[in-house]
């Protein structure tokens, strides 16, 4: 096996701790094209779809991406912004954000971020980041719940690159943080927030990404983890067990995905009689097409053609400073025992070059 060639090693320096925010990814741009090659490489990872790669291959290319891209790229379009797609710009500001809090608690971090599917590819983001001298990496995915489909294709991408690598730098990798006491403080001060300006709803729901339900029987904790945020969230802002709803969004196919899904829930609450529901979405913590056009746009349109009366989205976390601070905390104790703080003077710690030589020379065997 072939490794890439790596910068030459320099002895006697101190390497920084290095950060990737890791979120799914956006096309390049609102349209079928661009919409394609991201739902291509989206739909190829066998932890999104797990369908025998002969068969999904002919699906994919055959029906899917044909008639798909073009559809998803009209809902794109929909949700874009003159700077380029929400997901996005949320994501880089974060990091950037991020990189100001850790640096204002006296830490010596580099903060990147980068995409599992699309630009810009973690394995470009991990390469920068040794260039700059990170020989530690601390990954942190942008999905509070863990689910293979997302976080573990995460680590499968580093990992593959990583196989590519001679001097691999030394990894850590944030698994979940769906209980984090941070996370969930931020999710209920922006319920908060959004109560006391508009008031309280009639019922709060409460929707996750969906995935296949064959995932849960096969040992997937995604399902669990979400319940557990919304119990938190819930205990949080004193609710009681009636004034909230879990369902699920974005079903793809025609397996069964987890339930109740959103969208039928919200049309069976106007129905009802619900006169006003507020929606929020606990697992994506950037504002996306998923929630501002599947949940702010036709899921509204559905509750309030079923008969409902107000319909209000309540937005990711996004910039909210108490999320930022969140990401930060987390960051300090998941790199618990790195050296987060600025690197002293390398000339205090760098050998001279008569030790390195005589170093080399006894490590080669050389009479001493």
């Amino acid at each position: 096996m072939g490794f890439n060639p790596e910068p030459a090693h320099r002895h006697g320096t101190l390497g920084q701790v290095g950060v990737v925010l890791a979120n799914l990814g956006t096309p390049d741009a609102p349209t079928p094209a661009a919409v394609r090659t991201y739902l291509k490489e989206f739909l190829s990872d066998p932890r999104v779809v797990e369908i025998p790669r002969a068969i999904w291959w002919f699906i994919l290319n055959g029906i899917i991406l044909p008639l798909r891209s073009r559809q998803s790229a009209h809902k794109y379009a929909s949700i874009w912004t003159d700077a380029g797609s929400p997901l996005k710009l949320h994501t880089e500001k974060q990091a950037q954000l991020l990189q100001q809090q850790l640096n204002e608690r006296g830490h010596a971090v580099r903060v990147a971020w980068g995409m599992r599917y699309g630009s810009p590819s973690l394995s470009s983001v991990v390469d920068r980041l040794k260039s700059d001298g990170c020989d530690r990496i601390l990954i942190l995915p942008a999905y509070p719940q863990y689910s293979g489909t997302t976080t573990a294709s995460v680590f499968d991408a580093l990992f593959a690159h990583l196989s590519g690598m001679r001097n691999v730098p030394e990894l850590r990798l944030i698994k979940h943080y769906h209980d984090d006491e941070g996370y969930i403080d931020a999710l209920a001060a922006s319920v908060r927030a959004h109560w006391e300006q508009h008031g309280r709803p009639d019922k709060l729901v409460m929707s996750f990404h969906g995935v296949p339900k064959r995932t849960l029987l096969l040992g997937d904790p995604y399902h669990c983890e979400c319940y557990k945020t919304a119990r938190l969230l819930g205990q949080k802002l004193g609710l009681m067990k009636d004034d909230y709803l879990v369902t699920f969004q974005s079903r793809f196919g025609k397996a069964e995905w987890l339930q109740p899904y959103t969208a039928p829930t919200l049309e069976s609450l106007a129905k009802q009689g619900v006169g006003r529901v507020d929606v929020m979405c606990p697992g994506f913590t950037s504002d996306c097409l998923e929630t501002l056009e599947e949940i702010a746009m036709e899921a509204k349109q559905d509750f309030l053609a079923a008969g409902g009366k107000t319909f209000h989205y309540i937005p990711c976390l996004n910039e909210d400073p108490r999320w930022i601070a969140a990401l930060a905390t987390l960051v300090e104790t998941q790199a618990g025992g790195w050296p987060l703080s600025a690197a002293p003077d390398a000339q205090a710690v760098r050998r001279t070059d008569a030790e390195l030589g005589r170093a080399q020379a006894l490590a080669l065997g050389a009479p001493d």
